[in-house]
């Protein structure tokens, strides 16, 4: 089996980090925020036909690794995710409409890079950075 993807005229093999924070990197993501945001970014992700190779929703920002087709332009991709994924928390979680004001729960930009051969490498640091972080924490 190919590691390539196939579309009517193309072949792709297209993985990208994203990295992302909510407004003023508030620590918030957790309990039922964090669960609503991985629900609405695998909702996303499932519409727009982009694959989840790795998910990790931290206290403070969110990392993943997708494969987003051709077709689609990552900003899109992560613009719809981070939208529709307000939009999720603010109804789900009313009572933090205080703290976000305007309906803006993400900051406006986001960090993205492309995954070449090293793929493996950055999933298991996606996948253990978390773990890692609290034990720095535990440390200092």
């Amino acid at each position: 089996m190919s590691r390539f993807n196939k579309l009517a005229h193309s072949i792709w093999h297209c993985h990208y980090h994203i990295v992302w924070t909510p407004k003023y990197r508030f620590r918030i993501l957790e309990g039922e925020i964090k669960i609503s945001i991985e629900e609405s970014i695998k909702l996303c992700c499932e519409q727009l036909n982009s694959k989840i190779v790795e998910l990790n929703v931290q206290i403070d920002h969110v990392h993943i690794i997708l494969m987003i087709s051709p077709k689609h332009s990552v900003s899109k991709v992560v613009g719809t995710i981070k939208g529709k994924s307000a939009i999720r928390v603010f109804n789900k979680v009313p009572s933090i409409r205080k703290r976000y004001w305007g309906n803006h729960f993400w900051s406006r930009g986001y960090c993205v890079d492309t995954v070449g051969l090293d793929l493996a490498m950055i999933r298991k640091y996606v996948k253990y950075q978390e773990k890692k972080e609290k034990q720095l924490e535990i440390q200092g």
